[in-house]
């Protein structure tokens, strides 16, 4: 399974990068606003992402709310460099966009999608990436990982024509909370996470690691006290 990052701030998608264990980046105008960001630096600050993660995929969000507007907004994100993925909530007027955009190249991310018929038109319709969400299910008493499941078996079912050569689409497991999404998103065969810095430092820890740590040092110091 790939790890993506979900944040805007450049120092924590830096850090993460060196880690060796990045293959992505996903970003909304919640996440943009949490750095200070302003309206017109926005799409530089994606272009800095960008360079950053060269290479690798990018979401940049899109905030229109018509067909017309999204493929329009959708077509100039594009531009910004050759890996921005445009991300794109699904509804019936996204639906049409993603498919312009999909007979474009244009790489799209459907997000905020809760369930398996969301999923299956967005597939269809030629996203890249679909992105269900884990964390809000659990928020009002459900259980997220179960409605996760759907999303991949079906997803998995079938071929959609588009980003095949890619393996796509693919599925990003998002509203990623603990290291018990990410491993449960792993074993039903989820492609990607995308996890918030926070998260992700705590998938790298565990209190028997640190536990073990402490005993070596221990040790350790012992062996170079009667050097």
């Amino acid at each position: 399974m790939k790890f993506f990052i979900d944040t805007a701030d450049l120092k924590e998608i830096e850090k993460a990068a060196s880690w060796g264990c990045l293959s992505g980046v996903t970003t909304n105008p919640s996440l943009y606003a949490k750095t200070g960001g302003k309206l017109a630096d926005f799409e530089g600050h994606m272009v800095k992402i960008c360079k950053i993660c060269e290479g690798l995929p990018v979401s940049a969000e899109a905030t229109a709310e018509t067909t017309e507007g999204m493929i329009e907004e959708g077509e100039r994100l594009a531009s910004l460099a050759p890996n921005v993925v445009v991300k794109l909530p699904v509804t019936e007027q996204s639906l049409p966009a993603i498919h312009h955009l999909a007979q474009e190249g244009v790489r799209v991310n459907m997000t905020l999608v809760f369930s398996a018929p969301q999923a299956l038109l967005g597939a269809r319709a030629g996203a890249r990436y679909i992105s269900p969400f884990v964390g809000r299910f659990d928020d009002i008493g459900d259980e997220g990982l179960d409605h996760l499941r759907e999303m991949v078996d079906a997803i998995h079912n079938y071929r959609y024509g588009y980003w095949d050569e890619e393996g796509g689409p693919e599925i990003i497991t998002a509203s990623v909370r603990t290291p018990h999404h990410v491993t449960q998103a792993a074993l039903m065969g989820a492609d990607i996470a995308t996890v918030p810095f926070g998260a992700l430092q705590k998938c790298v820890r565990h209190p028997l690691t640190d536990r073990g740590l402490e005993l070596f040092a221990a040790d350790w110091a012992k062996v170079t006290s009667q050097a």
